[in-house]
Formats: C-alpha cells, sequence, structure tokens
C-alpha cells in the first residue's frame, strides 16, 4: 500500500464530530481505564452522538461478550447497543469461518467473549487438543487463565492445527498501572511451539474489515490511545485517525513515531472530538502551533514560545516528522517536552 507520508497533525476548522460519521472508539485507555470512567469520556462522548455523530466501540479486547461491554458502557453513562461494540473476538470469528468448514470445532483459550463469536458465525467452540479441533483461537483471558491452556494450544498446534489470535498487544492499562496483555501469551505459545498465528485484532486488515461491515460507516474517525495498533489500524484501513493521550502513549513515542504510527490529529483527551483541531504551519525555519515554534536541529528537537501545552506538542511533532521522513525521528526531544511538562 503506497501512501503519502504524513508530515505534520492536520488542522480542521469543523469539529471533529461534525466531519465524520462514525467514531472508532477503542475503549481500554480511550473511554474507560481499569473499568473507571476517563475524565471527560461520558460528556464528550453524549454530546457527540445527540450531535448526529455515531459512536462505536472497537476493542481488541476478546473476553467479554459485546453484551457485556454494552451494559459496562451504559452503566457509566454512556447509552450503548451491542451492536454498537465491535470485538477482536468478533474478527478473529469471521477469519475462522472464511477457512473451516461450517460447524467445524474451534479449541479456544480464551474467555465467554470469543465462544459467543464463535457461535455466531456457526463454529463449536471445545476446550480439549483432544476434542479433533480444526482451528485453535487464542484471545485474552483475564489473569486467571490457568497454565495448562497453553499447553492444550500447543498439543493441537503441534498437531498441525492452524492457530489463530484475536490480538498481539504486548500490554494493556488498567487501573494499577500497565499488565500483560494477550499478546504476552500468544508469544508463550509461540515460544513453545516455533508456530506463528493468523491475527485477526487491530491495527491488521481483519479487524477493520469487520468494522466497517458491522457500521456501515462511510467517513470513519479511528479514536485510540495506541499507536501500535489504533493509529497503525487506521493507516492500513486508510482512515483518518485522533490520538488522545489518556492511555499508554507518551510524548516521546508520538516524536519518534514513524510514518504508519503518525495519527491524523492529536488531543488530550475525548473532548478532542467536539472541537476543530489548530493548524500547524512552517514558520521562521520550522512550525508554529499556538504560540509555540519548533524547529529540528542537528541533535536534539527545540521548541521557543509559549501556549498550550498541546500546541507545542503538535509543533515538535511537525518538525520530528519533517525530519524524520519515512523513518524514526532520534532527535533527542527531552528537553522540549519537559518544557511543556509532557
Amino acid at each position: 500500500m503506497s501512501q503519502t507520508v504524513r508530515t505534520r497533525p492536520e488542522g480542521s476548522a469543523q469539529a471533529l464530530s461534525e466531519a465524520y460519521d462514525t467514531a472508532l472508539l477503542d475503549l481500554d485507555g480511550v473511554v474507560y481505564a481499569g473499568g473507571n470512567a476517563i475524565a471527560y469520556a461520558v460528556e464528550s462522548l453524549g454530546t457527540a452522538r445527540s450531535g448526529g455523530m455515531r459512536l462505536a466501540y472497537v476493542t481488541n479486547n476478546a473476553l467479554r461478550t459485546p453484551d457485556v461491554v454494552a451494559e459496562h458502557l451504559t452503566e457509566l453513562g454512556i447509552p450503548t447497543g451491542a451492536s454498537d461494540v465491535i470485538t477482536s473476538a468478533q474478527a478473529a470469528a469471521r477469519l475462522i469461518s472464511e477457512q473451516v468448514p461450517a460447524g467445524a470445532r474451534v479449541l479456544v483459550i480464551g474467555g465467554e467473549g470469543l465462544r459467543v463469536a464463535l457461535r455466531e458465525r456457526g463454529l463449536e467452540p471445545v476446550e480439549s487438543a483432544d476434542d479433533d479441533p480444526a482451528a485453535v483461537v487464542q484471545g485474552f483471558g483475564g489473569p486467571d487463565l490457568p497454565w495448562g491452556r497453553f499447553a492444550e494450544a500447543c498439543y493441537a498446534i503441534a498437531r498441525g492445527v492452524p492457530w489463530f489470535a484475536s490480538n498481539t498487544d504486548l500490554t494493556i492499562p488498567s487501573a494499577r498501572g500497565i499488565a500483560p496483555g494477550n499478546g504476552a501469551a500468544v508469544e508463550v505459545v509461540r515460544i513453545a511451539t516455533g508456530a506463528e498465528p493468523q491475527v485477526a485484532g487491530k491495527p491488521l486488515p481483519p479487524m477493520h474489515r469487520e468494522t466497517i461491515l458491522r457500521t456501515g460507516a462511510e467517513r470513519p474517525l479511528v479514536v485510540g490511545d495506541r499507536l501500535d495498533t489504533d493509529i497503525e489500524g487506521a493507516f492500513n484501513g486508510e482512515v483518518d485517525s485522533l490520538l488522545v493521550l489518556t492511555g499508554v502513549t507518551d510524548g516521546a513515542q508520538l516524536l519518534a513515531a514513524p510514518p504508519q504510527h503518525r495519527p491524523t490529529y492529536l488531543d488530550a483527551d475525548l473532548r478532542g472530538l467536539l472541537t476543530g483541531q489548530p493548524e500547524v504551519v512552517e514558520a521562521a525555519g520550522g512550525f508554529r502551533c499556538g504560540g509555540w515554534t519548533a524547529t529540528a536541529a542537528s541533535e536534539r528537537l527545540e521548541l521557543e514560545g509559549d501556549g498550550e501545552a498541546l500546541d507545542g506538542l503538535r509543533a515538535l511533532c511537525a518538525a520530528a516528522w519533517t525530519a524524520a521522513g519515512d523513518g524514526a525521528c532520534e532527535l533527542d526531544g527531552g528537553k522540549a517536552l519537559a518544557r511543556l511538562g509532557l
């Protein structure tokens, strides 16, 4: 896929909730963390929805069913139906259904979300490698998933059964910090078997396809907190994206982002859906946004001016991404980020 290399965040004269018909929202780190709503999320999503924007919740977490996710969101004050939730379990189940016979048995290493998604596709979840499965699917099973489940996967894979993974996120945010994600569990099976799974979740095409099929979005905006799943998924799907800084991505990671990890827009939190986005312009050998001007020197990024910290970060992104071209910026941005408190 050939795409123009993004060298700066874009501006928007319109509120993003008006410029796009559907927000494809990640959950962990965007709408909630550890089950609790992130600041401004409930109010911002309510305002966007009342203005006519469709809200769809797209998660790589395959543990919970769409019904359970919708109930949780509704309890947080975000009215949601199961049809508004798209999971990597659903994307994985569709991928499997296209490669095995109807009604085939599938060995499940994970939670109820995978079992429900498989049944939706007419497949039969089973628990043992000795149940003659036609495929193995692995998804996040929560912190109490028994170690023996990984052994079942290995036994089936060693017999030549194809292996699917809902996603390969190495970490997930929680109320107590960063915890291991499904990708860490996938690595256990990969090391033991030497096999490679087919992966359905973000940032890969099966998840984007599942999302568009289920939402019918014509002008979607991907909203996420992770560069390597949400933003890369938008890049792979050739749609625009909004990065919010309420999850795992920090300023240094953003400045060093290669082209596939560079968001279209950048904001602090979901209030960014309700506003336009400031333009970043070339100025004085660098890039200006608001009251800040950023330049790329020989060894570091430099920042002058004052104003809103996010405007400074947008200017720094333009300087870093332009200097890096189609690679990752290696210039030191630590001092400049410290000026912004980031």
